[in-house]
C-alpha cells in the first residue's frame, strides 16, 4: 500500500529548511502561486509567511477562517498602528511594503465610528457616479488608447491599454486638470512599478493636494468635489488621503482585473470573443486569478487562538483571497452550485466599496477593445508571459498581442466639464512626467 506524501514546497523555497517561512515573493512565487497556495495548505487554515525579506505574516488561506475574520471586526483591527513588528523597529524605513502597509488617515487603515465616517462618504460619492456616463466615457477613452496603436497590427495590451485606462477613466472621474491627471499618472504609474516610488507617491500626493485645492475654490461635477461636500466634512488631509486611496488602490486592481480577463480571454479557448462571455471570464478570473491576491492586512487586538494557531497582539495578518477562493472546499462547492461568493472584493466592514463601477469599468473597456479588434490575438506562446512579482496583486508584465490594423474612430468636437481648456497663464503640463499623456487626450478629443 502506498504511503501518502507530505507535502513540498515549491523550489527554491526556504521554507525546505526547519522553520523556515515560505515567501510570497521573487520569480518562482510570481510564475506558479499556485504552488505554493497548494503547500501553505498543509499548514492549516493559517500559514507562516514572508512577504518580503524581514517582513513575517500570517496568511490565512482557508475560505471560512477569512471571512470570519474579515468579519470579526471585535477581535482584528485595520489601523497598522497596531503592528507590532513595526512598532518595535523590526521593520526597515525602506522596506518596499511600507508604502501599502503603513498607516494613513483613510478608510482602509481606521476602525468603527471613523471607518463608517470615511467609508460612508466614499460610498455615497460613488453613487452620484451616472452608469451611462460613466460607459460612454470608458469607450471616449478606449477609442483614444487604441487609436495609439491600432494601424500597427500590434501592441502590448497592458502597458499601452489595460495599464492606462483605468488613469485615464479616474483623472475624468476626479476632475483633474491636464497639468494634475499628469502627474497623477506619473505617480502611480511608478508606485506600480516600484520605480523610484518615494519620487512617484510625491508627486502623486502633490498633485492631490492641488486638486484639493483647486476643488475648494472652484468645485465641479465629479467625485472630488462631492467627496468634499459630503455632510461628514472632511478636513483638507483627509481628502487628500481618501482621494489617493481611490486612486492608487482602484487603479492597481482595475489594471490587473482587465489584464487577467484579457489573458483569460486570450489564452483559454472556452471564451470567445462575443459579448456575452467576457462576463463569465471576468467571474472565472474573480474566483481563480483575483487582481487583489494576498491583502486585507488585519492586527489582533488581544493575544488569542484563531483557527488552531496561536496568534500575538499585533501580528500581521493577511487574506489571501487567492488561496481561499481555489481552495478544495470552495472548489467543491462551486462545481456544485454554491452559491457562496467569492472574496475578490473582500467581504465585511471593508469590502470594496466601488465594486459595480469597477466591474463597468473593467467589463466596457474588454467590450470595446473586442469590439474594435475582433480578431486579436496572443502574439507568443503562453508560458513566455511574465508576471510581476510582489505579495499583494497580480498582473502580468505585458501581453503581446496581434490583430488585423484598422484604422483610427475619428472624434467629434466637443468637450465635457471636466475636460475644460487650462486657464490663461495656467501652469503649462509637464512633459517629462509620463509625457503628458492626459494632456495628449484632452487634446485629441478636441480634434
Amino acid at each position: 500500500m502506498d504511503q501518502p506524501t507530505a507535502p513540498v514546497p515549491p523550489p527554491g523555497c526556504p521554507a525546505h529548511q526547519a522553520g523556515g517561512r515560505v515567501p510570497l515573493y521573487g520569480p518562482e512565487f510570481a510564475a506558479d502561486p499556485q504552488a505554493y497556495y497548494t503547500y501553505l495548505r498543509h499548514y492549516g487554515p493559517t500559514a507562516p509567511v514572508e512577504i518580503t525579506p524581514g517582513v513575517e505574516a500570517t496568511l490565512v488561506t482557508d475560505y471560512a477562517s477569512a471571512l470570519q475574520l474579515l468579519q470579526d471586526s471585535g477581535s482584528f483591527r485595520k489601523d497598522a498602528r497596531r503592528w507590532r513588528d513595526f512598532n518595535e523597529g523590526r521593520i526597515a524605513p525602506d522596506s518596499p511594503v511600507l508604502p501599502v502597509l503603513a498607516h494613513r488617515p483613510n478608510c482602509m487603515y481606521t476602525d468603527g465610528a471613523e471607518h463608517l465616517r470615511l467609508r460612508q462618504s466614499i460610498t455615497d460619492s460613488m453613487a452620484r457616479v451616472d452608469p451611462m456616463q460613466l460607459s460612454q466615457s470608458v469607450e471616449k477613452i478606449s477609442d483614444f488608447l487604441i487609436s495609439q496603436f491600432c494601424e500597427r497590427g500590434s501592441a502590448d495590451l497592458i502597458g499601452s491599454y489595460a495599464k492606462q485606462l483605468p488613469l485615464f477613466v479616474f483623472n475624468e472621474l476626479f476632475g483633474c486638470t491636464a497639468d494634475i491627471g499628469d502627474r497623477v499618472f506619473f505617480g502611480i504609474s511608478g508606485m506600480f512599478d516600484g520605480v523610484n516610488a518615494d519620487k512617484a507617491i510625491e508627486v502623486l500626493f502633490q498633485a492631490v493636494g492641488e486638486l484639493v485645492a483647486l476643488k475648494r475654490r472652484k468645485p465641479g461635477e465629479d467625485v472630488t468635489s462631492w467627496l468634499m461636500q459630503h455632510q461628514t466634512g472632511l478636513s483638507d488631509e483627509e481628502m487628500l488621503h481618501q482621494v489617493a486611496l481611490l486612486l492608487g488602490a482602484g487603479a492597481e486592481a482595475l489594471v490587473n482585473l482587465i489584464g487577467n480577463t484579457l489573458h483569460r480571454l486570450l489564452t483559454d479557448d472556452r471564451y470567445a470573443h462575443e459579448g456575452g462571455l467576457i462576463d463569465e471570464a471576468m467571474d472565472d478570473t474573480l474566483w481563480e486569478n483575483p487582481p487583489m491576491t494576498n491583502f486585507a492586512a488585519h492586527y489582533p487586538v488581544a493575544d488569542m487562538e484563531f483557527a488552531g494557531q496561536k496568534l500575538t497582539a499585533g501580528d500581521l495578518m493577511l487574506v489571501s483571497i487567492a488561496a481561499a477562493n481555489t481552495g478544495p472546499a470552495l472548489s467543491a462547492a462551486r462545481k456544485a452550485g454554491s452559491n457562496r461568493a467569492h472574496l475578490a472584493w473582500s467581504a465585511g466592514p471593508h469590502a470594496c466599496p466601488s465594486k459595480e463601477p469597477a466591474r463597468q469599468i473593467a467589463v466596457t473597456a474588454i467590450e470595446n477593445l473586442l469590439n474594435r479588434l475582433p480578431d486579436v490575438e496572443l502574439s507568443v506562446p503562453e508560458e513566455s508571459l511574465t508576471w510581476r512579482p510582489g505579495p499583494f496583486s497580480r498582473g502580468l508584465v505585458t501581453l503581446p498581442a496581434r490583430f488585423t490594423p484598422v484604422k483610427p474612430v475619428s472624434r467629434p468636437a466637443r468637450r465635457t466639464p471636466t475636460q475644460a481648456p487650462a486657464r490663461e497663464g495656467a501652469a503649462a503640463p509637464r512633459q517629462a512626467e509620463q509625457a503628458g499623456v492626459w494632456s495628449k487626450f484632452l487634446n485629441w478629443l478636441t480634434k
